[in-house]
């Protein structure tokens, strides 16, 4: 029996890094269920895992207790969810305002996300050489609304190389994960923080503005001067699972911090009176954009898929 680290999911064959460096192709044995929920790959990138070497193909047997994993409704099957990764120390969320855009909705559902497993989150905005004065008028808009909650934001061109050292620094030692919708610049930033893994790039869509999926599965490298980063499939849309409405709110750190002060405990900030977020909304205090992203994720209905 070994131990070791997934770093690679193809949804029916997994790479392990075993304790002593050695690369090893591994299946499951048997049908795993994490937690109840069921899911199109049991077993994810970062998971911890025991395998048994053996002589056609090497087995996981058993799955290490998570620390946390980020998940997200199967792009097929709406009542099934993807565990994207596993054990994160930190997410970072690429934006790009334009070249493609990036909608505060669904920007808003992946920091909720991030938030209901207990993963710090981190906004990264892409090719800044790109952009032109209203696109850098955004860029300032998006910028205030994230900070002000308590976000890091932080500006780079993955192309240029601008600000690639700061990234490094922020990175290292930790275990990292990357998404962003297609096109965003995932695998242009990794090959600059990382030189010698070309991973494959794609060209934006000039009629439909968007990228091209080249990352199909997610996979982990690690990186020289320490720790690993974890690149993901391009996602369009983030359809949220396993969250309970009347939870909702706690996903929202500024809309929960202000609910303290609704004259109902259960309020759901919709049609309560002395409701204080409809009240903050009102004057700016909370971004109308991020009411209404809220406001969209307890409204949605669960059978349906989410788009973006």
């Amino acid at each position: 029996m070994k131990q070791g680290l997934v770093i690679k999911s193809t949804g029916s064959w997994y790479t392990v890094k075993a304790e002593d460096g050695e690369i090893h192709n591994c299946r499951i044995k048997g049908r795993f269920r994490m937690d109840g929920i069921r899911t199109t790959n049991p077993i994810s990138v970062g998971d911890r895992v025991d395998f048994e070497v053996e002589n056609e193909a090497d087995v996981i047997v058993n799955i290490h207790e998570r620390k946390n994993y980020i998940i997200r409704k199967s792009s097929n099957l709406s009542k099934h969810s993807q565990i994207i990764a596993s054990n994160i120390d930190q997410a970072f969320l690429i934006v790009t305002v334009n070249y493609p855009l990036t909608t505060t909705t669904f920007i808003d559902r992946f920091l909720a996300a991030a938030e209901a497993y207990r993963i710090p989150v981190s906004l990264i905005f892409n090719k800044i050489d790109r952009y032109r004065p209203n696109d850098k008028d955004r860029l300032y808009d998006l910028r205030h609304t994230y900070s002000k909650i308590g976000y890091k934001c932080y500006e780079i061109s993955a192309k240029q190389g601008i600000h690639i050292e700061q990234m490094k620094e922020i990175l290292k030692g930790k275990i990292n994960l990357l998404s962003g919708h297609s096109g965003v610049g995932k695998s242009t930033l990794i090959n600059k923080i990382q030189p010698g893994l070309d991973l494959k790039t794609g060209e934006i869509s000039e009629a439909h503005a968007q990228g091209k999926h080249t990352t199909t599965f997610s996979e982990m490298f690690e990186l020289d001067f320490g720790g690993y980063i974890i690149d993901t499939p391009g996602i369009r849309g983030f359809g949220t699972i396993d969250m309970a409405k009347e939870e909702m709110s706690h996903f929202f750190p500024e809309i929960f911090k202000k609910s303290q002060q609704c004259q109902f405990n259960n309020c759901t900030h919709v049609h309560e009176p002395q409701c204080a977020v409809k009240a903050a909304v009102e004057i700016g205090e909370i971004c109308m954009s991020r009411y209404e992203s809220y406001l969209g994720m307890i409204m949605e209905d669960e059978d349906n898929k989410y788009r973006i």
